[in-house]
Parts: structure tokens; C-alpha cells; sequence
């Protein structure tokens, strides 16, 4: 079965494709899919999966990202990129000057659709806000801390081993295997 990764963004679809490895035919299809608005990063999936699935009418995934901080009562949350080129990770900083609680987390909502309907898969890492450090990754990862590092602080084997994506697709492989 050939499976459609949807995402404007090919170095995402690579990463993808990568990650499933040849025992799966993905392959990149590029399509606009409106900016649903949700709290919700699955229900965002669920619905770009929906429009997707309508316009290449066969087996695809999509994904959706979501970043939140706990004193911010979760903001930006769905609202990461757009908050990321607006105020960016010194907006960020700005906001929680002289609050100790810098608990924050990422979560990606898998969606995987066919024929007969769209199953949600989830991933999450947590972690707390810091000072930047590091030099990889891009958007949040210079100031986004788990187990003592930023994710701007290792590989990017280590950051895709242990990231919020790949749990999610993770368990979209394995759900995917255990039906054949």
C-alpha cells in the first residue's frame, strides 16, 4: 500500500519517509490544507487528514505541533509558529520573566487516513523553558530543556530518537504492522 505524507514542507516528508524505512511506499504530496483552528493538535490532524484525504483519495498522513507552557496556561499551544514569527523565543523569555514555573511540553497529533475514516496518534515530550543554548534544531529547541539538555544542545539523531513526532509515528508504525 503507498501511503501520501501531506505536508509543505519536504524536509518533514523526508524525515518521514525516512523513518518508515523501505518496508513502506510513502511518498511526498504537496497540497495546501487550510490552518484549522482547534485546543486541540489531534482534532487539527483529524481535520487536515479529512481535507487531505479528500483531494488525494488514498492512504496519507499528516501531522500537526503544538507547544505549550504551563504558566502561560498553555500557550501558544497550537499556535506555535505563528506565535515563533511573531514574538519568537525572546517573546517567549519576555513572557515568563519572574515566574519560576517554566514547565513546558510539545505535542504531535499523527493523523492517518483512508476510506474508512482517520485514526489520531499522539506523542509528547516535556520539559522546562531556559536561557538559549545550544546550536542546532530551529524554533523552540535553544530554549526547550529535557533530561538537563536543549533540544538545540544534541543530534539530531538523539532529538528525532526521543522527540514528540517521532513517538507518534512510532506508534502509527506499529499500529500500521499489527494490520497486515
Amino acid at each position: 500500500m503507498k501511503i501520501a505524507v501531506v505536508t509543505s514542507n519536504p524536509h518533514k516528508a523526508a524525515e518521514i519517509v525516512a523513518f518508515f524505512g523501505p518496508a513502506f511506499q510513502l511518498d511526498h504530496v504537496s497540497i495546501e490544507i487550510p490552518e484549522y483552528r482547534h485546543d486541540d493538535v489531534g482534532e487539527i490532524a483529524r481535520k487536515k487528514a479529512e481535507h487531505a484525504f479528500g483531494i488525494v483519495k488514498r492512504p496519507l498522513l499528516v501531522d500537526d505541533t503544538a507547544f505549550s507552557v504551563d504558566a502561560l496556561k498553555g500557550f501558544p499551544g497550537p499556535y506555535a509558529a505563528y506565535v515563533l514569527a511573531t514574538i519568537g523565543n525572546e517573546g517567549i523569555l519576555k513572557l515568563l520573566e519572574g515566574i519560576p514555573n517554566r514547565k513546558a511540553h510539545f505535542e504531535t497529533a499523527v493523523a492517518y487516513a483512508t476510506a474508512d475514516g482517520v485514526e489520531v496518534f499522539r506523542g509528547r515530550i516535556d520539559g522546562i523553558i531556559v536561557q538559549p543554548r545550544g546550536t542546532g534544531g530551529f524554533g523552540y529547541d535553544p530554549i526547550f530543556e529535557t533530561n538537563g539538555v536543549t533540544l538545540s544542545e544534541i543530534s539530531l539523531a538523539e532529538k528525532n530518537r526521543i522527540s514528540h513526532r517521532s513517538q507518534a509515528l512510532t506508534m502509527v508504525k506499529k499500529w500500521l504492522e499489527s494490520r497486515d
